[in-house]
């Protein structure tokens, strides 16, 4: 019923920039949040950014001075400026949604399939 579609993942050299995109289809009635978690093998997923549709935005501290989430609330897109990449920003990049689905008025957590950043030093 809903669906979350990423893209711009890709490598850069260590000092680039690369810029994520999300944009959530379907039946959505509203939006709480959208956020960008990024996980490497044997490691648990973990947050990078999130933006409320309503507040401040939150940046893990690895993401804080280098990283800047934007959302477009009318197109249900959130987005993912990343800056000064290291190598060890290399990862999958998945986008998240905490949204109410307008067929059954009920929340629900969804999960994009992920984009590869691959950093080279």
């Amino acid at each position: 019923q809903v669906q979350l579609v990423e893209s711009g993942g890709g490598s850069v050299q260590a000092g680039g920039s690369l810029r994520l995109s999300c944009a959530a289809s379907g039946s959505i009635f509203s939006v709480n949040t959208m956020g960008w978690y990024r996980q490497t093998p044997g490691n648990e997923r973990e947050l990078v950014a999130r933006a409320p549709t309503k507040g401040t935005s939150t940046y893990a501290d690895f993401a804080k001075g280098r990283f800047t989430i934007s959302k477009d609330n009318a197109k249900n897109t959130v987005y993912l400026q990343m800056n000064s990449l290291r190598p060890e920003d290399t990862a999958v990049y998945y986008c998240r949604a905490y949204l109410r689905v307008r067929a059954t008025m009920t929340w629900a957590e969804v999960w994009g399939q992920g984009t590869q950043v691959t950093v080279s030093s």
